[in-house]
């Protein structure tokens, strides 16, 4: 008989989790070091975030579907591994070509490390208030790693170098490897005869991966130039294949029939856009504040600590709300949260100052991240069954990557081409490109506000009668965001 820890094994989880998030932006602020010191051309630069990007978004769905047939926590240590001998790699990095392979095997390791915890997480507590805790605490972490990969980057960039922001995953990924074997325990579909579809897997990677490309690519490229739509048709193609396949096959990947439920349904949807609007916000707040505010990458990382710390702060109270009322009210106020900060972001000027200007936007977008990622992250699992939480898990996460690819690619092109539009007009650069930034947060707010009627489609109580039982208990606030407590033995597996 194994004892499993469920709290312990929690935090051996939780923490793999939130290096692949941070590591989705943590690498940003060392982009300017990095290309001088390894001479990166212009237009390669961006492939060191791009390449992770691709891998990770592509890969998502296939590896959390590889994690209920293959074994979730065998998966999730082969996608550790992956992650951390690649960052290894990459701080060792000598040239730009081994940078950016090395960064496309850190995405490919994050692909298959996120879903599969994350279905670990889901089948180690029960549906109900504990896994609400659980959850709120992943939701949590997830609202609060980008931002803390802004400021962790820029400190480490700064006093360490730019390698020590790949070398900073390698004793937390070699911790994770020791520890997941004594902690964490192993799960998988129970089938008399595993079943795979090849034909499945290889249509919606390829089209994933195309789909990323595309878009990341977009704003160098141009959105009509014949690169970026023959992309988008191919990728297209290849998804609209996958799904024909999908409705055909006797095991399918991704069982179609995952939709029928409103809860995973609308949390994708909303999902996808909270991707797009707060992650592009991340992305041309940081551009704002370097470009026209002149602000260091620490400075920044320090900025962006106002978003981040009200998020942390708001999670326990998030995930009790989530377990009293439901799923949908709080996805609603936190999508409404955020299109409040993009909208006050609209009014930075030139010269802007960070109390007058930045702190209220990033409060008020920083607490609508702890009341949408945590009940995102609850509606899109509830009521999936085991067989299916892998790939449930991976789907999900899917939806914010592209949304995030997507909206950071939008909003870039906006920003770049409005500038341009302002100059031609005889505007002083620095006032033509915030007036660039102040379009881009105008998109941000129409993907926002776009998510608060969709969260609706979630049903206000997705519960079972074993959530239903636990609504009815005693909450404790202060109980519930920490992975560490009620670190007792609750469960056995032989």
């Amino acid at each position: 008989m194994t004892t499993i820890h469920r709290w312990r094994a929690f935090a051996v989880l939780a923490a793999a989790y939130f290096m692949t998030i941070v590591d989705l932006t943590i690498v940003n602020v060392a982009l300017p070091t990095i290309g001088r010191d390894l001479r990166f051309s212009e237009s390669g630069l961006q492939w060191v975030v791009t390449a992770y990007g691709l891998t990770f978004g592509g890969l998502l769905l296939l590896g959390g579907r590889a994690a209920d047939l293959l074994g979730r926590r065998r998966i999730f240590l082969l996608g550790l591994t992956l992650f951390t001998a690649a960052s290894l790699a990459c701080g060792l990095a000598g040239n730009d070509a081994f940078l950016i392979l090395m960064r496309g095997v850190q995405g490919a390791g994050a692909a298959v490390v996120l879903p599969a915890s994350l279905s670990i997480v889901m089948n180690m507590f029960a549906e109900g208030a504990e896994r609400n805790r659980a959850l709120g605490v992943w939701g949590g972490l997830g609202a609060a790693g980008a931002t803390i990969g802004l400021l962790t980057g820029g400190l480490v960039t700064k006093y360490a170098g730019w390698e020590f922001v790949f070398f900073l995953n390698v004793p937390i990924g070699v911790a994770a490897l020791v520890l997941t074997p004594r902690v964490v325990p192993e799960s998988r579909l129970q089938t008399a005869r595993r079943r795979y579809d090849p034909l499945g897997g290889l249509t919606v990677t390829g089209g994933l991966l195309l789909l990323v490309y595309a878009i990341s690519t977009a704003p160098q490229d141009g959105w009509g130039s014949g690169k970026t739509v023959g992309s988008l048709v191919v990728a297209g193609a290849l998804l609209l294949a996958f799904l024909f396949v999908e409705a055909r096959v006797e095991a399918p990947l991704l069982p179609l029939r995952i939709f029928r439920m409103r809860g995973v349904a609308g949390a994708n949807a909303v999902g996808f856009l909270l991707g797009a609007s707060f992650f592009a916000y991340i992305f041309i707040g940081t551009l704002y504040m370097q470009q026209v505010l002149g602000y260091s990458a620490l400075t920044t990382g320090l900025a962006w600590l106002a978003a981040s710390l009200t998020s942390v702060a708001l999670a326990g109270l998030s995930q009790f709300l989530v377990t009293r009322i439901g799923p949908a009210p709080i996805m609603a106020t936190g999508m409404a949260l955020i299109t409040g900060g993009t909208v006050w972001a609209t009014q930075v000027g030139v010269h802007g100052r960070f109390w007058a200007d930045l702190a209220g936007p990033f409060f008020i977008a920083g607490a609508g991240t702890a009341f949408a990622f945590i009940p995102i992250s609850i509606a899109g699992l509830t009521g999936v069954a085991e067989r299916d939480a892998g790939m449930a898990s991976g789907l999900l996460n899917t939806a914010q990557q592209l949304g995030g690819a997507l909206g950071v690619a939008v909003t870039s092109t906006v920003a770049a081409s409005h500038a341009d539009t302002l100059s031609a007009a005889g505007r002083l650069p620095a006032a033509a490109v915030t007036g660039g930034f102040q379009w881009a947060f105008w998109v941000c707010t129409a993907i926002a506000v776009l998510a608060v009627p969709i969260s609706f489609v979630v049903p206000r109580h997705t519960a079972s009668l074993a959530q239903l039982v636990a609504v009815l208990e005693e909450v404790d606030l202060d109980s519930s965001p920490s992975p560490v407590a009620n670190d007792q033995p609750s469960a056995t597996l032989t």
